[in-house]
């Protein structure tokens, strides 16, 4: 039972090790597009949350729980993107607090990771006033990181 546990460990640790040695060799210009091709892909799926919320588009369980869905999947993503030196080399809106103050950047992901399973949740009611109290603070987390690390 030992062995197996080591051999656990050993392996859990030669993963982190080739992930750090994948991360630290991927050009700054391809992070960059990687995150914002999941930021809009989840801003997609978001919108038509946000439109069932505001009544701009029926309320639609099914489509409401998979874009819900999406989001949740696409919140743990974006985060690889912003590694040190992925503050330049294509355009890119955000802000170089993103690196200067990483411990609240983080507390804006984690804001938004732990919002997004809400809209699942939510969305498997098939309750409106459900999904709109999610998508409320899905939104905010949103937001709250765009106002502090996103440029206007």
């Amino acid at each position: 039972m030992q062995a197996t546990w080591r051999w656990v460990a050993g392996f859990a640790l030669a993963s982190v090790v080739a992930a750090g040695a994948v991360a630290q060799n991927v050009r700054p210009d391809r992070a960059i597009k990687y995150r914002q091709g999941v930021m809009t892909a989840m801003n997609w799926n978001f919108g038509v949350l946000a439109a069932m919320a505001k009544g701009d588009r029926p309320y639609d369980k099914d489509a409401a729980l998979k874009s819900a869905t999406f989001v949740e999947e696409l919140s743990h993503m974006p985060w690889d993107g912003f590694a040190p030196g992925t503050d330049k080399g294509a355009p890119t809106k955000a802000l170089p607090e993103v690196w200067k103050e990483p411990a609240k950047f983080k507390e804006h992901q984690d804001a938004l990771m732990n919002a997004a399973p809400k809209l699942v949740a939510a969305a498997k009611t098939g309750e409106l006033a459900a999904l709109k109290t999610a998508v409320g603070e899905a939104g905010r987390a949103c937001n709250g990181c765009h106002d502090d690390f996103r440029e206007k």
